[in-house]
């Protein structure tokens, strides 16, 4: 055996035991606080909405702040649906906060709806572009940075579409963040995105209740009631579906030029993220500083199903860990 296939050799059998580890603990980082702080019916107020201007562009920023900040962190949602149906989603009887759960854990946490989805309007030119959502998280971190100036930069973490808008961000403005946590990654690290001709004017479709429920593959990783609530939430936030370009502007994505902390979060059953994918993306970090966590019988919508708590244990530890005092 060749040098070199003793490197691969050691890499894959790394890339494995970090896996098999952190799906026979849950988490490969602290556990700051214990789950179960309070009732699942306490009445849930609103997050604080927050309004950073970009180039002039109003972006809509929501925030949970507990009394005593210990750490800081910006989520960054995915492709269909804005931030308080994915992190902040209210159901009945249930907790199914992302936020919240995490502001219970000492995190400051900020949740940034994108040209077009949610409180944020569409600019001038009707289309969003990976470039352009990369541009608006960078300025939206450094205006956390400001807001909390006694602790370090922010950790970042995104789901699908925003994992690769979240790799994107930290991989240009590494001083900008403390740590990147990458949830339901779907874009393999060779593969390369064809730029494609495109119309001129938006179609501006609107959504639909089957599209909300579609990240719900699981039977029984979630109740019928949370379902209905998700498709409440997303068809009343986003009732018009935002038109993204430009998909090529991802070939950028380099895991080698990714050199800040970073953890991967992946539902078993996730058929958007699957192994392959998250196998290339843990071998190819240009971090030692990773791990890899993989939550049994969930999938693309781990952070809302039964695997929540799971998720928040290792999302928020990382946190602590990177972005703590």
């Amino acid at each position: 055996m060749n040098r070199r296939s003793v490197r691969s050799l050691a890499r894959t059998t790394q890339t494995h035991l970090v896996a098999l580890v952190c799906l026979a603990t849950m988490a490969c980082t602290p556990v700051p606080r214990d789950d179960g702080d309070r009732a699942s019916d306490e009445t849930l107020g609103p997050p604080d909405r927050y309004t950073v201007e970009v180039d002039g562009h109003p972006m809509a920023v929501w925030g949970r702040t507990p009394a005593n900040v210990e750490a800081v962190a910006l989520l960054l949602h995915g492709r269909t649906w804005s931030s308080i149906p994915d992190f902040d989603l209210q159901a009945p009887g249930e907790d199914l906060s992302l936020m919240r759960a995490l502001a219970d854990r000492g995190i400051a946490v900020y949740a940034l709806d994108a040209r077009g989805y949610g409180a944020t309007p569409r600019d001038s030119s009707g289309w969003l572009t990976p470039n352009r959502m990369a541009a608006d998280a960078a300025r939206v971190l450094e205006w956390i940075r400001a807001r909390h100036p006694d602790l370090p930069a922010p950790a970042v973490m995104g789901w699908s579409y925003g994992a690769t808008v979240a790799h994107l961000t930290a991989q240009r403005n590494p001083e900008s963040v403390s740590g990147v946590a990458l949830y339901g990654y779907v874009h393999h690290p060779e593969r390369l995105l064809p730029e494609v001709e495109e119309p001129t004017a938006a179609p501006r479709r609107p959504t639909t209740a089957e599209a909300a429920r579609s990240d719900f593959i699981t039977p029984g990783s979630i109740s019928a009631t949370a379902i209905e609530a998700f498709v409440d939430a997303a068809l009343t936030a986003d009732p018009i579906r935002v038109d993204l370009r430009a998909a090529h502007e991802f070939n950028a994505l380099a895991p080698d030029s990714l050199i800040v902390p970073t953890l991967i979060l992946q539902g078993e059953l996730d058929p958007f993220a699957p192994t392959v994918v998250q196998d290339a993306l843990f071998g190819g970090l240009g971090t030692a500083h990773k791990a890899w966590v993989v939550l049994p019988g969930c999938d693309h919508a781990a952070h809302i199903e039964r695997c929540m708590p799971r998720f928040v244990r290792a999302l928020s530890g990382f946190v602590h860990e990177v972005a703590g005092r």
